[in-house]
């Protein structure tokens, strides 16, 4: 690891241009490894579905779903979680629900703020869908939307063509939702947020199934951004483990278990706090505490050479004003 400047303002520099740099290099690996978006909804349990996304960057080619979603089928109509990233991206979510279901996409459930889990909305709202979100991702989502469609333009070009950000129908505002969605048990579970503030689960009690959005990261590292908190998102976990599900559908990653989800996220916010706590509690420089994290048990994961680092220093900032 590079040697980090001792100041704090040049921390923050540091920690501006680290970031820059982490993204950039995201880009340059997913577009050696682009491929052609290739859309299509996969069993879990009966009638419930998952899109597995890309774990690379946001691509051309992949159309910037590198991210999970979910389908859910009823006898009065589907429910989609998560809208993709473009209005055409969305178009083609709605062509492979066809092939797993004739039924319309009557619902939407937004996971969180981050584009490709709403920037479809319009298109499904045009189709007369009712969109849901928690009322916590509003503010996120009216603040950043056009700051999403100006960092994809360069990235999707012609692809973008009619994107507009639009928000939620309707906004659930309690920490449990319950829906009865053409007579299935939908349970909405918010607890503050994590990698947006509009972070929710979407838990199926009746298939023991958990579409987690982005409160969940396995097999490649998580990330963390000017609006993530860790200490929401682990409060946020811990409902998932309460859950004890049998299939979790992670925001990114393979379709996995609880242990997994565990590993790969919930032990590495668990650690990221744990150190980060104990030097601010110390008074261990942001230098020291960021290079003497001890990555061992999470370097498996896809990415984390670029965003230990960044997590690590994320992490700490966030807890010097908690």
């Amino acid at each position: 690891m590079a040697c980090l400047p001792k100041s704090p303002r040049r921390l923050h520099a540091w920690a501006t241009r680290a970031a820059a740099v982490a993204l950039g290099l995201t880009l340059a690996v997913a577009a050696r490894a682009a491929q052609a978006l290739e859309m299509a909804f996969e069993p879990v349990a009966p009638g419930v579905y998952a899109y597995v996304g890309d774990t690379e960057g946001r691509t051309y080619d992949n159309e910037a779903l590198n991210a999970n979603l979910g389908l859910v089928v009823t006898p009065q109509g589907a429910l989609l979680i998560d809208s993709g990233a473009t209005r055409k991206t969305a178009q083609r979510i709605e062509q492979a629900a066809r092939r797993v279901t004739p039924q319309p996409i009557r619902w939407v459930i937004n996971t969180g703020g981050q584009d490709h889990r709403w920037l479809g909305n319009g298109y499904f709202r045009a189709q007369g869908a009712e969109i849901m979100a928690h009322a916590n991702a509003r503010a996120d989502m009216l603040a950043r939307g056009h700051e999403h469609l100006r960092a994809l333009a360069p990235v999707l070009k012609d692809k973008l063509d009619g994107t507009e950000p639009v928000l939620p129908t309707r906004w659930l505002s309690e920490p449990d939702t319950r829906l009865d969605l053409g007579g299935v048990a939908v349970h909405v579970i918010h607890r503050g947020g994590g990698h947006t503030p509009g972070d929710s689960m979407v838990w199926l009690p009746q298939a023991g199934v958990v579409f987690t959005g982005d409160v969940v990261y396995v097999d490649r590292v998580l990330g963390m951004h000017a609006v993530s908190r860790s200490r929401p998102w682990l409060t946020t976990f811990e409902a998932l483990e309460a859950l004890q599900p049998r299939v979790v559908v992670p925001g990114h990653g393979r379709v996995t278990t609880l242990a997994q989800a565990q590993r790969d996220t919930g032990d590495l916010l668990r650690a990221l706090r744990a150190h980060m706590g104990r030097a601010v509690t110390d008074g261990v420089d942001l230098a020291t505490a960021v290079r003497t994290f001890d990555t061992a048990s999470f370097r498996h994961l896809k990415h984390a050479e670029v965003w230990l680092p960044q997590l690590a220093n994320r992490t700490y900032l966030e807890m010097e004003h908690e």
